[in-house]
């Protein structure tokens, strides 16, 4: 497959190969976990993320693609339907015909008039606040605190 795809096929906007083909009359019905580029013609009834962490891996979902679950793929071209949230760590690219039910995670995002979001949009910046242990007054529970002023300080200096 990957000489009959790795040559010439454009896998979106970075320009890499496509190493997984769905095509248009294949349905799948549970989790895809991929690395390098997967084109979608088809329908996948589950979760889509990269099984590793290459962050140069690219989804590309086709007009008549279709995704019933959550993306988690650093590089995504979307110009089908996704049910779910979509994850974004890298770069989203939503065509003209792309329809998201759902919330969107980016870190950069690249949209065309006649894309659909219906959800929320969050701009992710990478920041991971840090989750903390507090004795309630009581001084028997404790209680998890997330403290965004320490995980930014932490960060930067």
């Amino acid at each position: 497959m990957k000489g009959m795809f790795g040559s010439g096929a454009s896998s979106g906007s970075k320009g890499g190969t496509v190493d997984t083909l769905i095509g248009r009359q294949t349905e799948i019905l549970g989790d895809v976990r991929f690395a390098g580029g997967l084109y979608i013609d088809g329908r996948i009834k589950g979760m889509v993320s990269t099984g590793t962490a290459d962050g140069s891996a690219t989804l590309s979902l086709s007009e008549t693609g279709v995704i019933e679950g959550d993306v988690r793929v650093p590089n995504v071209v979307l110009n089908g339907t996704v049910i779910g949230d979509v994850r974004a760590s890298e770069k989203l690219v939503l065509n003209a015909k792309a329809k998201v039910t759902g919330t969107v995670y980016y870190k950069v995002l690249q949209m065309e008039p006649g894309a659909t979001i219906n959800g929320q949009l969050v701009h992710d910046t990478g920041d991971v606040p840090a989750l903390t242990h507090q004795k309630a007054q009581d001084g028997k529970s404790e209680t998890a605190v997330l403290d965004l002023q320490d995980a930014r300080r932490s960060k930067h200096g």
